[in-house]
């Protein structure tokens, strides 16, 4: 599409493609602590994590689809490196929240900065990762906590794990 034709403006797409390059160091970020979390025989926290991985990929992908339904082709960039080394699970928990909190802020600034441009069709497009952050904040706060309650024996928060709704289960309630 001509750039005179573009439907979104050109700092929402400069933006949204960095999102992209954002939701995929957050799914490698996941990937690594899913990798800690096997290598520490905890085989329920290593498949919640790698779930997330393909969450956040997902999310990547919504990015990619709305660039190319808007007519613009996405631009890949560079990921940058991704934490591999968790001194416990806190730490690996926390290094989530840590990023899930500073994707909630890349996404505030999209939305801010959708607002500014009067990108109003971008700005409509975020509004469900705004509300998706606020689920992924929650949920690893809770486990974090989980986690800080149940001490050395994690084979609670292994047990808790195992209990916690899908997302699909927690669509249906």
């Amino acid at each position: 599409m001509p750039n005179d034709t573009l439907i979104l403006k050109p700092g929402c797409i400069e933006g949204l493609n960095q999102q992209i390059v954002n939701e995929m160091h957050a799914s490698l970020q996941y990937l690594a602590i899913a990798s800690y979390f096997d290598d520490e025989g905890l085989p329920e926290l290593a498949g919640h994590f790698s779930r997330q991985s393909e969450e956040e990929r997902q999310h990547a992908l919504k990015f990619v689809k709305y660039l190319h339904d808007a007519g613009t082709r996405p631009v890949f960039k560079g990921i940058p490196d991704v934490r591999n080394d968790f001194s416990s699970a806190t730490d690996a928990v926390q290094c989530a929240l840590d990023g899930e909190i500073k994707v909630t802020n890349q996404i505030n600034d999209l939305v801010g900065l959708s607002h500014r441009e009067n990108d109003y069709m971008t700005h409509t497009f975020l509004q469900w990762f705004v509300t998706e952050q606020l689920e992924e904040v929650s949920t690893v706060t809770t486990l974090l906590q989980v986690i800080k309650h149940a001490g050395p024996s994690l084979l609670l928060v292994e047990d808790f794990i195992r209990r916690m709704p899908t997302e699909t289960e927690g669509a249906d309630a």
